[in-house]
C-alpha cells in the first residue's frame, strides 16, 4: 500500500475527469467508458510509482540521503525481485483495462481502436521506463515532457475523443493545462531531491536548471496551466460560470510563494500532496464551470 503512494492517484484521476467533464459538456460520453478510463488512469499511476521505487533503489538513487519518504525497496520492506513482480502484474493490470475501455468505447472499428492500443503500450513502457533500464529517461531529464503527454495531452484528449469520437484541436487547451499542472508535481518532486539526485548521476531537469531556476519554472507551469484554460473558457464558454476554475487560483499562489520563502528543501515534501489535491480541484472547478 506504501508502494501505491496514494496521494499521486489525485495526478491520474485529474486528467480523466477533465476529458470526462469536456464530454458530458458536449452530451456525448457513456459511463462505463468515463470508470474504465478512470481505471485504467489510476492503474498507470500506480505502475509508475512502482516501476520508479524499483528503478531508483536498484540505481542507488533511493538512499539514507535521500529527502523524501522512505520507499519500500530502498528500506528492504519489499525485495527487489518481489517489486519485480509487483510491476509485472501492475503492466497487465493497465493493459486488461486498457483493451476493456477500448472494446467499451470504439467497439469494431478497428483501425483507430489499433492506433489507440499502440499508444496504450507506449504510455506503458513509459510507466516503467523512467527509473528503469540503462537508458531510464528520467535520469536525462525528460521526465517533464513525457508527463506533460501522458498525463496532460493523451489522459485529457484521449478521453474526450474516446467519449465522443470526434476530434476538436481547442480540446488541447485544457488539455495542455492539466499537463502543465502534472509536470508542476513532478518539478516539485524533483526540487526535493536534486541535490541527492545529483549525487547519483540522476539528471532531472530542476537539478539541471537549479533551486532557482525549478522555482521560475514551477511558476511557469502553474501560469501556463491557468492561461491556457482562460483561453478556452473564453472562447468557449457561454456564461461567466465557465471561469469557475479561477477560485482555485489562490491555492496555486500561496504554495508557490511558500516555494520562494523555503529553503530547506526537505520542507518541500508535504507540498506534494498539497499540489496534487489542488489539481484535482481545478479539475472539478473547471468541469462545473462547464455544467453549469
Amino acid at each position: 500500500i506504501d508502494a501505491v503512494r496514494f496521494r499521486t492517484l489525485p495526478l491520474a484521476l485529474t486528467s480523466i475527469l477533465t476529458g470526462a467533464f469536456l464530454a458530458i459538456a458536449q452530451g456525448s460520453y457513456t459511463l462505463h467508458t468515463i470508470l474504465f478510463a478512470l481505471l485504467t488512469g489510476i492503474l498507470l499511476q500506480i505502475l509508475s510509482n512502482l516501476a520508479n521505487d524499483y528503478g531508483d533503489a536498484v540505481k542507488g538513487t533511493d538512499n539514507e540521503h535521500r529527502a523524501g519518504p522512505t520507499r519500500t525497496v530502498q528500506s528492504g520492506r519489499i525485495s527487489a525481485h518481489a517489486m519485480k513482480t509487483g510491476i509485472i502484474v501492475a503492466a497487465v493490470m493497465c493493459l486488461l483495462s486498457g483493451c476493456a475501455l477500448l472494446y467499451e468505447s470504439l467497439g469494431a472499428w478497428l483501425p483507430i481502436t489499433l492506433a489507440f492500443l499502440v499508444f496504450g503500450v507506449a504510455a506503458i513502457a513509459s510507466a516503467i521506463r523512467y527509473t528503469m533500464g540503462a537508458n531510464a529517461y528520467g535520469y536525462r531529464g525528460l521526465g517533464d515532457p513525457v508527463v506533460f503527454l501522458f498525463f496532460g495531452l493523451a489522459g485529457v484528449a484521449g478521453t474526450w475523443f474516446l467519449n465522443t469520437r470526434e476530434w476538436q484541436w481547442d480540446i488541447l487547451l485544457p488539455a495542455a493545462s492539466i499537463g502543465f499542472l502534472s509536470t508542476a508535481v513532478l518539478n516539485l518532486n524533483n526540487m526535493r531531491d536534486m541535490d541527492n539526485d545529483r549525487l547519483a548521476g540522476k539528471r532531472t531537469l530542476a537539478s539541471r536548471l537549479g533551486y532557482g531556476g525549478a522555482r521560475l519554472y514551477h511558476t511557469l507551469l502553474v501560469a501556463s496551466a491557468f492561461a491556457a484554460a482562460v483561453l478556452f473558457t473564453a472562447y468557449r464558454a457561454h456564461s461567466p460560470w465557465g471561469y469557475l476554475f479561477l477560485l482555485a487560483l489562490p491555492l496555486f499562489v500561496r504554495d508557490a510563494v511558500a516555494f520562494v520563502k523555503t529553503k530547506d528543501r526537505r520542507s518541500l515534501d508535504p507540498y506534494l500532496k498539497k499540489l496534487a489535491v489542488s489539481g484535482l480541484l481545478f479539475s472539478l472547478l473547471f468541469g462545473a464551470g462547464l455544467l453549469i
